[in-house]
């Protein structure tokens, strides 16, 4: 097995150093965090594309950089499969022309085998003497995918390339690439802006902030559970809110807080802080239960009386402001707000679980 291991210093602009250390097994890793925070710019050091000031680049036992021996590998001898964005078919090529392009020094023979076979993995061989304007979205990602790996790439790099479609297209292109990638086990490093592709899609996610790692582990650990309010913000906690210690129970495991500047408590899962202390409390909007009348009989341990302030339709969301003495940003779906008669003005109740508020720094 390999591991694609990197040790990255590279001044972005005066005001913005990339400075990253990782390492990525076989298997798909996440590459997560807001626009600006130095995703695409790993990848092109990476590939090759960009020369960092400093560090160190390997694939296994193969040095691709190391700025103390001046190694630096040219990115067409480098055996790393790079799909962007924007994907870069050449519009004038038909698929499996397209496909044929990384196979030049090959064989007719060979690279014919090669293209039938890598379309076959990616389910696009009926579709391989089409040009790309005459293929959907999802058709033209497969061909972008099966372009880079028909060369039998060491490392795969993946920018954005499923962000344009639907939810059950990517589900399937990723099951593809699984599959294929059973196989041969290489590392492949999955560029995203989105928490909903990183629990759908990968084992691992590296989060990125401002040029350095921010955070490291399983989705489900470093997302579900964020220990710093960035973070917390970057993967939908809409709700960061300061707080004061008022007491703890450790028998329950949980404290009671006093949101400041108000009358509102919550009771939150136990972290650090001693009664007197100041916390910082996120909650997701979309957790946020909403009732039109007190609620009775429920097991959530947090009650909210407040009123709706405003009230917006984004898509299939509708964003409600409610003042409880503090805003609280809660998402509800059309369906709900239309059935609860939701409107500016009106006494609502919001419902908080305890474990849905997280500590943060």
């Amino acid at each position: 097995m390999t591991t694609l291991r990197a040790v990255i210093r590279a001044r972005v602009s005066a005001d913005f150093l990339l400075d990253v250390d990782l390492a990525v097994e076989p298997g798909i890793t996440m590459l997560f965090g807001a626009s600006g925070s130095g995703k695409t710019t790993v990848l092109r050091c990476l590939a090759g594309l960009r020369t960092p000031e400093s560090g160190r680049i390997t694939i296994g036992d193969r040095v691709l950089f190391a700025a103390d021996t001046g190694v630096d590998v040219p990115p067409q001898q480098r055996n790393v499969g790079y799909v962007f964005q924007q994907l870069a078919l050449f519009p004038h090529l038909t698929v499996e022309q397209n496909i044929h392009y990384g196979l030049s020094a090959l064989d007719q023979d060979t690279r014919r085998a090669r293209s039938r076979e890598i379309a076959a993995s990616f389910r696009i061989e009926p579709l391989l003497q089409r040009r790309p304007d005459q293929l959907s979205g999802g058709e033209r990602q497969r061909a972008a995918l099966a372009r880079s790996l028909v060369t039998n790439p060491q490392v795969l790099l993946l920018d954005e390339p499923l962000s344009a479609l639907d939810h059950a297209s990517q589900s399937r292109i990723i099951e593809d690439l699984r599959n294929w990638n059973a196989a041969r086990g290489i590392p492949i490093l999955y560029v995203t802006h989105s928490h909903r592709e990183v629990f759908a899609l990968g084992a691992r996610v590296i989060v990125l902030e401002r040029g350095t790692v921010l955070a490291d582990g399983l989705p489900e650990h470093v997302l579900e559970a964020p220990e710093q309010e960035s973070l917390a913000r970057l993967t939908g906690h809409e709700n960061v809110l300061d707080a004061v210690v008022e007491s703890i129970r450790p028998d329950a495991a949980t404290m009671q807080c006093r949101l400041s500047r108000s009358d509102v408590e919550l009771e939150v899962p136990r972290a650090k802080g001693e009664p007197g202390s100041s916390v910082r409390i996120a909650i997701r909007a979309g957790d946020i239960l909403l009732a039109t009348e007190p609620p009775r009989g429920i097991s959530a341990r947090n009650v909210i009386a407040g009123t709706i302030g405003a009230l917006r339709r984004e898509g299939a969301t509708v964003i409600l402001q409610v003042d409880t003495g503090v805003p609280f940003e809660v998402h509800v779906t059309p369906g709900a707000s239309e059935s609860l008669g939701l409107a500016v003005g009106r006494p609502v109740w919001l419902v908080i679980k305890t474990h849905s508020c997280r500590t943060v720094v």
